[in-house]
């Protein structure tokens, strides 16, 4: 199931399953020590049923997933949810806000209950915790605190207190049990909560869970409110301070507070957003939202927290793979979040080896974490089991924060921790003969070779490496780097790019070199791999999309017809053939697969390999048309969505469901790049016609204020409509705002007054209209020609 409502605040992480239920609850780290592992924490009503007739009255508890109608989505720009739920036979419906609070670990959900009857009714609202703490359920206590006013479990140094608490703002329990889950046959507190009433069993160890229950009475046709409060703590003196504190602030002040942080936390960016699609604009903000709940304050950038994925390998994407930290860092510097990115890198300071190399994956706390690249073959032979492009790409992403924020005290250990000794281990860990990177495991983390993804970001990490050493007056190792990359290339140019099929390919294996794929599904990963006369590597001739990398990374311009002939047969082969499209991963991939018609379905459909067409495209534009070609990809993107805003890994290529695990920290990360990489593109092919210096600023809006106007004026959807019967007699002033990129020329030629720049557009403010004069100035002078006067009897300027 996905978990398409993600909460959290860097130091706590709750997520929801498709039903509503929390499946996820991480503190005091994200990604580690997953307090709700055990199942899904129950959320339901029990109330009686109306319009039963004659004969006793019928009551039924009904949990959310229950014959429920859910929509699971957020409030605007924020962090706090908005979830509806409706139950036609129990005629209620429950209307839910949830979040964790900015900066404390309390999350608070709102529950506003609506009586569609005709009688008064008694509805009781419950609430069951299968927490596991720690992770184990092991020596867990679970008991009611009469002090705190709600039921308490904890293990060793976790504590989590859930209670509920008026919408006054005092704390009511009415109901409570604790009990036995999950062993010698006790299923849990939630069968107890059957027949309406909770037994009060006061405390319970061992495998327990718990299930609390508040009384709302309703009138007819009525309404009332509670909260559902759970605060987090790593002794009960914690538990006691924070919910003093909470006393302080109430549960609404919680939810008010923190959804205002979240809207100033997402607007901090000051990006014009052009002419991109209004919802891939709002997809980017979401997307920046979600990324920041899967980052620890820690500076631990975490894949995925679902758990869901448990049932197919007992192991998550709870983890901190370097490459996936390093380009979601890169997004983040680039959207203008330095600071995340910054403590991310200090991560990779701590956890680098004296060698040089980052290991295949950390938990949270930066320990090694659990891997499957083995040591040594079965053959006998040791091999280092890494992924080299994810030490490469943290090298990458320095220069390119260092470039943007040019934080010298913040770069120099990083140049001595990190990019020294990365590089050197870059430079040294290649085969003498070829200049190529010595084989490492992919970035799919599947076959071993010499893949063209990793020869990319090898290269990418020793220029950016060179570029340091330059700055930092190292001209030996920056020439020793520059030697590297020219070998590298060199190597790619004769190896890697194939004449025979006239592209480049996916992956190089040394010759006779044993196990090159991974555990059971070997056979089916292999790909095609065939002999080339006179080169020490066979071919791996499979159609991959990480092979975009050659070009992104700069191996090869992008101009390179090598490159072009790449891209253009990876779209050909890997576009999924059915109504719901997308690119697949590669030729024939066996992860998740649901459909054996490889020619129409080479693999489910990826966002980032669909975002990487989009990067190509928009990397190739020369003139602001061109760009627009990329469009459609993005609204690909924005169309595959769940309602709340949350990317999996994968679509599914028939329904377009969601697949694997959700949300995929780099399928939001990738969002973000892809629209920083178009909006500065756009920027650099709109020059002025004099001074050549752009007419568009990704960062800024240029031109006036239109907010003092906003109460008086008509919405600004019906603005344009409403201008085009207003104006001087003998003519109609028109804006194209879905093609306008909020340059504000036209604003400055305005000589009236009628053209105003508002949250990144051109508009035409009604109530200065009849003003216009009818020059045509603004006509003139709009560079991307959306702004067209009409003169009666006269065509459009």
């Amino acid at each position: 199931m996905p978990r398409d409502l993600p909460v959290g605040n860097g130091r706590m992480l709750v997520t929801f399953d498709q039903q509503y239920q929390i499946r996820d609850f991480y503190f005091p780290r994200v990604g580690q020590e997953n307090h709700g592992g055990q199942g899904p924490c129950r959320f339901g009503v029990y109330a009686d049923v109306p319009g039963g007739g004659g004969g006793a009255k019928k009551e039924k508890l009904a949990w959310s997933g229950d014959g429920w109608k859910v929509r699971k989505r957020y409030l605007r720009d924020s962090l706090t949810t908005s979830v509806s739920m409706e139950h036609g036979e129990l005629k209620l419906s429950l209307y839910c806000n949830d979040a964790v609070d900015f900066h404390r670990r309390v999350m608070v959900r709102k529950i506003k209950v609506r009586n569609h009857a005709d009688s008064a009714r008694t509805v009781r609202v419950m609430h069951h915790q299968a927490w596991q703490m720690s992770g184990t359920n092991v020596g867990d206590t679970a008991y009611f605190d009469p002090d705190l006013l709600g039921v308490a479990h904890y293990c060793g140094p976790r504590h989590i207190l859930a209670g509920f608490w008026t919408e006054d703002g005092k704390q009511r329990v009415d109901e409570f049990a604790t009990g036995t889950s999950g062993f010698g046959g006790a299923e849990g507190t939630w069968r107890d909560a059957e027949d309406g009433h909770l037994q009060g069993n006061p405390i319970a160890q061992g495998a327990v869970d718990s299930t609390i229950a508040h009384h709302l009475k309703l009138e007819p046709n009525g309404e009332a409110t509670c909260y559902l409060v759970f605060i987090c703590g790593e002794s009960r003196g914690e538990l006691l301070k924070l919910n003093d504190w909470l006393k302080e602030h109430t549960p609404q002040g919680v939810l008010d507070r923190t959804t205002s942080y979240w809207r100033l936390w997402v607007s901090g960016t000051a990006i014009n957003f052009a002419n991109l699609p209004t919802k891939f604009v709002e997809l980017f903000k979401r997307s920046l939202l979600v990324v920041r709940t899967q980052v620890d304050d820690s500076g631990a950038i975490l894949a995925a927290n679902d758990s869901d994925i448990l049932q197919f390998s007992r192991d998550t994407y709870s983890y901190v793979w370097p490459r996936d930290g390093a380009l979601v860092a890169d997004a983040l510097d680039a959207a203008g979040f330095p600071m995340l990115s910054r403590k991310f890198f200090e991560f990779c300071q701590r956890t680098i080896t004296p060698e040089g190399y980052l290991h295949h994956k950390y938990n949270p706390d930066g320990s090694v974490a659990s891997s499957w690249h083995p040591w040594q073959t079965k053959e006998g032979v040791r091999r280092l089991p890494i992924q080299e492009d994810e030490t490469a790409l943290v090298v990458w992403a320095l220069w390119r924060h260092f470039e943007r924020h040019r934080d010298t005290e913040f770069i120099r250990p990083m140049w001595v921790d990190v990019v020294m000794p990365a590089a050197d281990f870059m430079a040294e860990y290649r085969d003498a003969e070829t200049g190529l990177p010595q084989p490492s495991y992919d970035l799919w983390e599947e076959r071993w070779g010499v893949h063209a993804f990793t020869v990319a970001t090898v290269w990418a990490g020793l220029q950016a490496a060179r570029k340091f050493a330059l700055s930092f007056g190292d001209t030996a190792r920056a020439e020793r780097y520059q030697k590297a990359c020219e070998e590298i290339r060199a190597g790619a140019e004769k190896y890697l790019y194939d004449e025979k099929l006239g592209r480049f390919v996916r992956r190089l294996v040394v010759r006779g070199e044993a196990g090159t794929g991974v555990g059971g599904k070997k056979a089916e990963i292999e790909g095609t791999v065939s002999q080339r006369e006179g080169s020490p590597y066979d071919v791996d001739e499979i159609f991959d999309a990480s092979m975009w990398a050659v070009g992104h990374f700069g191996l090869f311009p992008i101009e390179d017809e090598r490159v072009r002939q790449t891209m253009t047969a990876l779209e050909k082969r890997l576009w999924v053939k059915t109504p719901v499209g997308g690119m697949a991963r590669y030729e024939n991939d066996y992860y998740h697969r649901v459909s054996s018609d490889i020619e129409s379905v080479p693999g489910n459909p990826w966002f980032i390999c669909t975002l990487w067409l989009a990067d190509d495209l928009i990397a190739r534009a020369t003139t602001p048309a061109e760009l627009k070609r990329a469009l459609p990809v993005l609204e690909w993107v924005t169309g595959h969505t769940l309602e709340s805003g949350v990317l999996a890994e994968q679509a599914h290529p028939i329904t377009g469901a969601p697949l694997s695990v959700s949300p995929l920290t780099w399928s939001h990360a990738q969002v973000v790049s892809t629209a920083i990489a178009y909006l500065e593109k756009l920027e650099s092919l709109s020059p002025c016609g004099t001074c050549q210096q752009p007419v568009f600023h990704v960062r800024g809006v240029v031109g006036g204020s239109w907010e003092a106007a906003a109460e008086t004026a008509p919405p600004i959807e019906t603005l344009v409509a409403a201008a085009a019967v207003g104006g001087n007699a003998g003519g109609r002033l028109r804006i194209d705002t879905r093609d306008c990129i909020g340059c504000g020329v036209c604003v400055a030629a305005c000589a009236n007054n009628v053209l105003v720049s508002h949250k990144g557009k051109a508009l035409i403010d009604v109530r200065q209209v009849n003003h216009c004069d009818l020059d045509g100035a603004c006509v003139d002078v709009c560079p991307t020609k959306v702004v067209r006067l009409v003169r009666e009897g006269v065509k459009a300027a």
